[in-house]
């Protein structure tokens, strides 16, 4: 997917008629993507091998995070023929994360759904916030889960529906969220799609 964008992005770059800002937009993006891919390799390797990793992670506002990282995610939906909306914002409170790794959930659970949905459809994004917790939910329009992959979804190496699926991108998600004190699920939205959500304690 981030080799997607940056083709994308690189053909964009020799347009001789895009504007100056235009083109300085799509130098970050394609630098960002390659930070993207370095990451992913890095928390595979990290993943397969079995380390613990001392993540650092600091206060930092939810809603100035989300509203950075909505227009790369709506990028990559696009991509795949799917659309992104936000239900409601996200919080305006402090939580404690790590934005390099939590933007690694969203990108995966937002790729996951989007591949559940080859002739398009909506991915809708929503938060719920109480005393103790912010509650992140991405919901797709696509078919749900299948019984014969429920329960495993988290397991490494399930996969089911997917022709390019390594199995590995929700157990490195749930990794992540775990390392933040979290906690991650998916339920079936009975006549909608797939719910997957996860939750990070308010300090």
């Amino acid at each position: 997917n981030p080799l997607s964008i940056i083709l994308l992005s690189a053909e964009m770059f020799d347009l001789p008629s895009l504007p100056p800002e235009t083109r300085a937009q799509t130098q970050v993006r394609i630098r960002k993507q390659v930070e993207r891919i370095n990451d992913m390799v890095s928390d595979i390797l990290i993943f397969t091998e079995g380390k613990q990793t001392d993540v650092e992670i600091k206060p930092a506002s939810y809603h100035a995070f989300v509203r950075d990282l909505i227009a790369d995610l709506r990028a990559e939906a696009e991509l795949k023929g799917a659309r992104i909306e936000m239900q409601n914002e996200p919080p305006a409170v402090l939580v404690q994360f790590n934005p390099r790794r939590l933007s690694r959930v969203f990108h995966n659970l937002v790729h996951n759904a989007a591949d559940m949905m080859p002739d398009g459809g909506v991915i809708t994004l929503r938060f719920h916030c109480d005393e103790k917790e912010i509650v992140t939910e991405i919901e797709d329009t696509g078919p749900g889960i299948a019984p014969e992959i429920a329960g495993q979804l988290f397991e490494v190496f399930a996969t089911f529906g997917k022709a390019h699926g390594t199995g590995l991108g929700l157990p490195i998600c749930k990794k992540i969220i775990e390392d933040h004190k979290g906690r991650i699920w998916e339920r079936n939205q009975p006549g909608r799609g797939a719910v997957f959500a996860f939750a990070l304690p308010l300090p």
